[in-house]
């Protein structure tokens, strides 16, 4: 699959469509077994209070794939991602509900790279914090 991105009708500026992630306890049981993350506070909340944490949170992991969903769903193909990092800011407090948590994400074009690449910045946010900070992702674009 192709980007469906074309870089000559990207600016600097330009901004991707923002998402909003539902984060549960549902999710975190699912993405522990698939990543073998069984780590006590992503499913603990004794625990996880216990060791200074407001509840039960979501992997760093975990938020950091939902932030990326962005970039993906904009160009059209994971595999155009060629570069991805994040530093973790804040945690993502999970509680035992059926709402869980709202991951905020909204992105837009930082720079225009050569061979066609650019360079987009993420922001994460959930209930009213930054959760991940210096995220950025360069994309090749069609």
């Amino acid at each position: 699959m192709a980007a469906k991105v074309n870089y000559d009708d990207v600016e600097v500026g330009t901004e991707l469509p923002a998402a909003s992630f539902q984060v549960t306890r549902a999710k975190l049981v699912m993405y522990a077994g698939a990543s073998g993350d069984f780590n006590i506070i992503h499913w603990n909340e004794r625990t996880a209070k216990a060791v200074g944490l407001p509840d039960v949170i979501a992997h760093g992991m975990f938020t950091m794939a939902e932030a990326g969903r962005v970039v993906t769903d904009w160009v059209g193909d994971p595999g155009a991602v060629v570069e991805y990092g994040v530093r973790f800011s804040s945690p993502v407090p999970v509680p035992d509900d059926d709402t869980g948590t709202t991951l905020e994400v909204a992105g837009r074009v930082e720079e225009k790279l050569d061979d066609r690449r650019v360079t987009v910045a993420l922001e994460a946010r959930a209930l009213d914090s930054t959760v991940l900070s210096k995220a950025r992702a360069v994309v090749q674009l069609a």
